[in-house]
Order: C-alpha cells, then structure tokens, then sequence
C-alpha cells in the first residue's frame, strides 16, 4: 500500500494531551500506525478541550503527539456562541486561507479533510487540495447552519447562517467524498447538491486498548461512595458524562422522584454547566437516592461504568435528531457492557441496533422509571447478555481501527483500500 500524507483539518481538534475533541486524533493515529503521514492542523482556542496547546505568544506552533503531527494556529480568546466565537472562527478560517500554499507545500497532501464541525474551512481546504494536486474530503459532524437555525433560533436570512449555508452548499458540490458521522443525512445533503456517490457514513467509536488498559480501581472516596451504594440498594442507575441542558438529565432526576420509595441509586458523574441546578433540584425534592459525583479521570471511566448496573442516556425531544445520533458516551457504555436506557426519538437507534438495552421516549420520566423497574425484575444473566451484546457491537463496528479503514476507503475511493 502507497504512503499517504493526509491533512485534517478540525477547528476544535484536541488530543490525550488536551481533550476533547478526540476523534481526529485517534482516527490520525490509526493511520499512522498504517504507515500514512497525518498532519492535523487546529485553532489554539476551544471551548471543549481541557487543556490549551502552550502557544508562548507564538502565531504557530507545530509539534508531534504519538506519532501525528500538529500545526496549532494563534485564535482570539471567546466564551458562548456569540460574537466572539464568530470571530474565532473567521481568525481560523483566514488563516488557513493564508498559510494554506505554505501548508500543500510542507505536507504535499494526497487527502484533504475539511472537518472542523462549522463548514467554513471547505474554501482553504478546497484550495489547498487544488494546490497540492490532492483529493478533497469534507466530514460532517453536525449540520450547519440547521443546528443553529433549529437549536438556536437563527433565521436563514441572517448573514451568517447565509454563509454557512454557501460553504455547506460547496461542500456538497465540490468534495471528492463526504464522511458523515449521522447516519440519516443524505435526503439532506443531496438536497445541497451532493452526487449519491459521495456519502460514506463512518460513527464516532472507542479506543479498545484503554479499555483493555484502563485500571479497574477509582479514587479512595469514590470507591468509598460507591461501594457504600452498593451495599444498600438493589440497583445503581448510573450516568457518565457533561451536564447541560441537551442531556436530559431533569427526566433522569424525574424518575429518580417517582422511583424514591425502591431500593435504587441514581449516580451522576461529572461536570457541566447544569449540575448545581440539578443539585438544588434534587435537594428541593428531597430526594437522597441521587448522587452526584466528581468528573474522574479519562482512564478511570471504564472503572467507573462497571460500577453501574444500568447505564441512563437521554435527548430533550429534538426535531434536528431525525438526522440521526452518534454519541460517543453511548460507545462508552456498550464497551463497559452495560445494559442501556436510552431515552430519545432519532432517526437511528443504536440501542436498538445493538439490542444492548431499552429505548424510551424522550422527557418522559414515567416511561424512564417503568424502563428502570423492568429491568431491574429482569433476570440477571439477561441484563448481564443485553450488556456483552452491547460490547460486541461495538468491538466488531465502533472502534478506532475499525473505522480507521473505513475512513480511508472513503479517503481514496477505494472500497477495498486498507
């Protein structure tokens, strides 16, 4: 197999040094690990990573992480999803638009990947790749300017969503091949001008070796907290993860009210701008079966799962999910062979897909508690089947090297390539 050299692009691209977002640089290292050559080229600035690349007052700032090289770009500081952050956008956007021959004629790309969740990068990428003589990939990962204009509230004839929507529009027409990480967008996207041909749907996934790796034990006082739970109640609902508005957590304490009286615990884990709210709102309700606990480390959430019997996720019922869902908290959970309750309306269930556990309505917290209670009278061995079929579906289909391949074969339009 010929050495590619690919270029990624991606706003918001973090790494295990930074965070999130993780899915480019474990799809790099998939391929380098293939033997490609991998460039990911990110903004300094994003409002999810965790930790900042140390830029020293420097424009650039270039590095290699396990084996995949970074370019970082300087970006003015922003908050929210105002002014600020537009502006960030269009400093990450003119610079690449900038040092974009420089970068065809550093990397000598063979790929492209335009995949920085807003559409705007198309343009530079589409240069670069004509620069460099290269193939041209735009990813999607949420449909812009949809998700501002259904989520948000904006309307079409705002002159950014205008813009979005042109760069959306290019993309469709001018890619070589589209990645999509939802899997219900082609009535979509054909609608903007993309040929049938081009679509290739390739999830977000899960990195087996830190499963494999991933210590079994937590801090002393979770463990603590944990086994305390254990000892006296029948069962532990637990939920991993961010706590803001879009992940339904209100229904979770709903069901945690009406379930009060059984012996169960609802354990929520993590961070988010939601959770003191959620505090309270427990604390208003009197409820003491719910738990809140601190974000743990990366490498102790496979730990931390298997601590529960019941893995919750939730949606707030949004027209926008009929794209379809790709949630990587989801992968978590199958890869920790947890029974699931999902509460959602998607165009996709993977839950059901991967008949790992039990599909509810969303915002429905009597649906929930009833999902919860009939599990709980489910015999143990099926809860404990329902969680290994769930783990099996996701090492045969949702993990790095997995969809490594099946990127690639996007990537060179080669079914068989890899």
């Amino acid at each position: 197999m010929a050495r590619l050299n690919i270029l990624l692009i991606n706003h918001y691209a973090g790494s295990v040094r930074h965070g999130m977002e993780y899915r480019p640089y474990y799809l790099a290292r998939e391929w380098v690990r293939l033997g490609h050559r991998v460039r990911i080229v990110a903004s300094s600035t994003s409002h999810i990573r965790a930790q900042a690349p140390e830029m020293n007052g420097r424009a650039r700032l270039d590095q290699t992480i396990d084996g995949v090289d970074y370019t970082w770009f300087a970006t003015p500081f922003y908050q929210g999803n105002g002014a600020a952050r537009v502006r960030n956008m269009a400093s990450f956007v003119w610079r690449l638009l900038r040092e974009g021959r420089a970068l065809a004629r550093e990397v000598q790309p063979d790929i492209v990947i335009a995949s920085s969740t807003y559409p705007l990068d198309i343009w530079p990428a589409r240069r670069i790749a004509r620069l460099a003589g290269a193939r041209l990939l735009f990813e999607l990962h949420d449909l812009w300017p949809l998700s501002p204009m259904e989520l948000g509230g904006y309307s079409r004839w705002r002159p950014f969503i205008m813009l979005l929507q042109a760069a959306e529009n290019y993309a469709c027409r001018h890619a070589d091949a589209i990645v999509s990480i939802l899997p219900k967008v082609r009535e979509h996207l054909e609608a903007h001008g993309m040929a049938p041909h081009k679509l290739h749907i390739v999830p977000n996934g899960a990195d087996p070796a830190e499963w494999l790796a991933g210590s079994d034990s937590l801090a002393p006082e979770t463990e603590r907290r944990l086994a305390a739970l254990r000892a006296s109640n029948d069962c532990i609902v637990g939920y991993a993860g961010t706590h803001g508005i879009a992940n339904a957590l209100d229904t979770l304490v709903e069901a945690a009210s009406l379930l009060r009286h059984r012996r169960v615990a609802f354990v929520l884990a993590g961070g988010g701008p939601e959770k003191q709210r959620l505090r309270l709102r427990a604390r208003t309700l009197a409820l003491d079966n719910i738990h809140f606990l601190d974000p743990v480390p990366k490498q102790q959430v496979p730990a931390l799962l298997r601590r529960f019997d019941l893995a919750y996720i939730g949606w707030k019922r949004q027209p926008l999910y009929r794209f379809g869902i790709a949630p990587n908290k989801l992968i978590d959970y199958m890869m920790a062979a947890r029974p699931v309750v999902h509460a959602v309306e998607a165009g996709n269930d993977p839950v059901a897909d991967a008949g790992c556990g039990v599909t509810v309505a969303p915002e429905d917290p009597q649906a929930l508690a009833a999902a919860i209670e009939a599990l709980m009278a489910t015999a143990p061995a099926e809860r404990d089947a329902m969680g290994l079929r769930g783990q099996r579906h996701a090492l045969a289909h949702l993990t790095y090297p997995v969809l490594g391949q099946r990127f690639l074969s996007a990537c060179t339009g080669d079914p068989q390539h890899g």
